[in-house]
């Protein structure tokens, strides 16, 4: 009796892992760590690998809630303006004479409260997630802008200070790496074994197939906003922490880095494919390439184009590679 199907060759299977996008992630990192220990003999040195990562880690808090977004067919552009509202209106309480841990833990509600609007506007109202945080966009960095105007928060305890610039006891490793390791292994751990983690791929893949099917979308979309608003928020906490101070147009583009990085790690635009290492590795292969060129002091606008292209290969390159494994399979 033969069967229906024809499995696969041992040939195709093995092609489908060797091309995983984070495999080939992997590979131009090793590329740009290869390139920039042979531009710059200071690019190896262990502390200032660590130290790299101060720079990247806001928009890493933030690209981990993002990915749950893009891959549940969804965006958020409001992510940085909920960062610098919630960033300010800490501050401000702060200044005002209030606790800086109560504070810190004010700004976190706010952002919480933030992306909660974004989430009931997208799911209740049924509106574009793209329409709506565009206009989050506006309204969040305005209130920051009206509370704070021209003036600068600064003065913060060194208690506080400490979780933006300090390192972890005696090591190299900065406490702001700590915290997104944490994060991103939690936020892993969501995503890829747990129902709710599989409910955001099924609504990135089909959104009414989920509803008919009983899938509570609503509420799937507002809790991923609502952790995309704290997320800006904790992200906030740290910017303010390493800056030492607040300005209204703190994390100004933040969103664009962080859509970035999320596509350059493989997550679909369209939703319903992506993984959390693919977003991991790609925010390093980002940070590691513009490390490298700051250490040549390569212009800021040259940094953008390369990130640019590479942006246009994540796009591109993941359907060459499908055409040539359904050739390959044929």
């Amino acid at each position: 009796m033969t069967s229906l199907t024809k499995a696969p060759p041992k040939r195709f299977i093995m092609l489908s892992l060797l091309l995983r996008w984070e495999w080939l992630l992997v590979l131009l990192i090793i590329v740009a760590c290869f390139v920039n220990a042979s531009l710059s003999r200071y690019f190896l040195d262990v502390d200032n690998l660590f130290d790299m990562t101060f720079n990247f880690m806001e928009k890493s808090l933030v690209a981990l809630p993002m990915t749950f977004i893009i891959i549940s067919g969804n965006i958020d552009l409001s992510v940085a303006s909920n960062l610098a509202m919630s960033a300010v209106i800490m501050a401000t309480a702060f200044q005002s004479g209030l606790n800086i841990w109560l504070a810190v833990l004010l700004g976190l509600c706010i952002g919480t409260i933030g992306g909660l609007i974004n989430g009931l506007l997208v799911s209740r109202l049924r509106l574009p997630a793209l329409a709506v945080t565009l206009g989050t966009y506006a309204l969040y960095r305005g209130v920051a802008f009206v509370l704070l105007g021209d003036l600068v928060v600064k003065g913060f305890p060194d208690s506080f200070i400490y979780i933006g610039q300090g390192n972890v006891l005696n090591t190299p490793v900065p406490v702001p790496l700590l915290l997104f390791s944490v994060m991103a292994v939690v936020f892993g751990l969501v995503l890829h074994r747990t129902a709710f983690g599989r409910l955001i791929y099924a609504i990135g893949n089909n959104e009414e197939a989920c509803r008919y099917s009983g899938v509570a979308v609503n509420r799937i979309k507002v809790i991923i906003f609502a952790l995309s608003g704290f997320m800006s928020a904790l992200a906030g906490v740290i910017m303010t922490a390493r800056f030492g101070s607040v300005r209204p147009n703190i994390a100004a583009g933040l969103e664009l880095d962080v859509i970035t990085a999320v596509v350059l790690g493989g997550v679909d635009i369209f939703g319903g494919q992506g993984s959390i290492l693919g977003v991991v590795l790609a925010l390093f292969l980002m940070g590691i390439t513009r490390f490298g060129m700051s250490l040549k002091n390569v212009p800021g606008q040259v940094q953008s184009t390369l990130i640019g292209f590479l942006l246009i290969l994540a796009i591109l390159l993941p359907q060459l590679l499908r055409r040539f494994a359904l050739r390959s399979r044929g």
